[in-house]
């Protein structure tokens, strides 16, 4: 295949792009840019060019039926009339999102795309907006959500039949990495090389890392993002997850954000911290001015308590998601209560001092989508504030099995969230309402599959 004429760098925009490209350009000729979005999954769609054919005043088209589409391609009918004309949905290039694709052969820009409809408007189901919308909510009452995520996943050795399980990968000591060395530096060592790589992109595309940590499972890695604002914060651990995967796969083995890849190994959650601050004062609306826990605090608790639990599917979306969220969970509370610095709470109140006073939400899964995850937890919160609603009483002791515990499956969960208006209302119906019927239509997949364990244990005994 000839390789493709190298495009002269189009200085009136691309002189304008964030410090981190232009340093990873140097003084290299642009050569792809990749119009992305993120989908109900959470991962990469979008459309690929050479740099010369693209300007940020670009409006791109894609269908809109690949919102119509399960986690393994199937599409589902929905009573969405006119659903199979795909009509076009306007993709706008977010010029603030530019970064690099460093493990692209040549120089290549990656750009998140807002999504509209051809009138102009916000396409609701789009999670980006999901999640634009209910900042909106918070920009309204003048205040503003602060988040920081924690990502948990797996470094695996490469898993090429889907019917054997998942394993760990060979270290640079030739073993298997092994479980429940959490905090170890020789066991992030162990995979220096990915981590490095990691660290090495990350660097070029302007992102930024707080820290990297061992957790409990045998190849589990977690990495800390500064807090900031939530859509940045999502925006940043969509690319990480791309960024993750391609770090790995240089380095011969796979990353996964699976919730539960690895049977008898902790599952890997996406910990979410949240504060909201008042825009006039730049103050913590969590602390009084005494350093007390202010009204505030305990409404978004209740707030959390009572929505969370009709809202399950957003941060838990698949049949694998609920191996995670067992009662003896390992580490993932089956919970909604709450306490200060006990993680065997579902809602944890980190120690810290009053004006960094939040709520880090442990019910999230590594698996979710984050700009649906952040709406849905930071909606339940502000719902909890408008209704003033009291939480339940601070958990005192571990908290491992509870009258009002999680739903233990994903069917169970999407009964829960069809019968939620105020969730409906406040996420969008029409999104919402989609986003039923694709985890309605998934389930009905996975009930269709034999697993190895049935081939396994009732082949020849029944």
């Amino acid at each position: 295949m000839a390789k493709r004429k190298k495009t002269k760098k189009p200085e009136s925009w691309v002189d304008a792009l964030p410090s981190a490209f232009l340093d990873y350009l140097d003084d290299q000729t642009l050569d792809e840019v990749e119009c992305i979005i993120p989908d109900l999954v959470g991962t990469s769609r979008g459309k690929a060019m050479p740099a010369n054919k693209f300007t940020p005043e670009e409006t791109l088209y894609l269908p809109i039926s690949l919102f119509y589409q399960t986690i393994s391609g199937e599409y589902v009918d929905m009573e969405i009339e006119n659903q199979w004309l795909e009509r076009d949905i306007l993709l706008v290039p977010d010029m603030s999102t530019a970064s690099a694709a460093p493990w692209a052969g040549e120089p290549t820009l990656q750009v998140i795309c807002d999504m509209k409809t051809r009138a102009g408007e916000d396409l609701e189901i789009a999670p980006r907006n999901v999640l634009r919308n209910i900042l909106a909510k918070y920009d309204e009452l003048g205040l503003s959500p602060v988040v920081a995520p924690e990502l948990e996943f797996y470094l695996a050795k490469p898993n090429v039949d889907p019917n054997e399980p998942i394993e760990p990968p060979i270290g640079r000591t030739g073993r298997k990495s092994v479980g429940r060395q959490v905090f170890s530096m020789s066991a992030v060592d162990e995979y220096g090389p990915v981590i490095d790589t990691i660290y090495d992109y990350a660097e070029e595309q302007g992102l930024q890392i707080d820290t990297v940590i061992q957790e409990g499972g045998a190849g589990q890695i977690e990495i800390n993002l500064q807090h900031g604002n939530p859509l940045q914060l999502a925006d940043q651990v969509f690319y990480f997850k791309r960024t993750i995967r391609e770090a790995a796969l240089k380095n011969g083995v796979f990353a996964t954000f699976m919730a539960k890849p690895i049977r008898d190994e902790p599952g890997s959650a996406m910990h979410l911290h949240q504060s909201i601050v008042d825009k006039k004062t730049g103050q913590n609306i969590f602390s009084n001015k005494d350093g007390s826990p202010s009204d505030k605090f305990y409404h978004f608790l209740g707030g959390s308590q009572k929505y969370l639990m009709q809202a399950v599917p957003l941060l838990a979306p698949y049949i694998n998601s609920y191996r995670r969220i067992t009662v003896d969970g390992q580490s993932a509370p089956a919970n909604v209560e709450w306490a200060a610095d006990n993680r065997t709470t579902g809602l944890r109140v980190p120690h810290s001092p009053p004006s960094a006073r939040r709520v880090e939400n442990r019910v999230i899964g590594m698996d979710c989508n984050p700009y649906l995850a952040i709406a849905a937890s930071l909606a339940c919160g502000l719902l909890g504030m408008k209704n003033k609603i009291e939480p339940r009483a601070e958990a005192r002791n571990e908290v491992w099995d509870t009258e009002d515990r999680l739903p233990p499956s994903l069917n169970a969960a999407l009964d829960l969230f069809e019968d939620a208006p105020e969730i409906w209302d406040i996420l969008g119906k029409e999104f919402c309402q989609l986003y039923l019927d694709i985890k309605r239509a998934e389930n009905e997949e996975y009930q269709r599959e034999i697993s190895p364990w049935e081939r396994q244990h009732l082949l020849l005994n029944v």
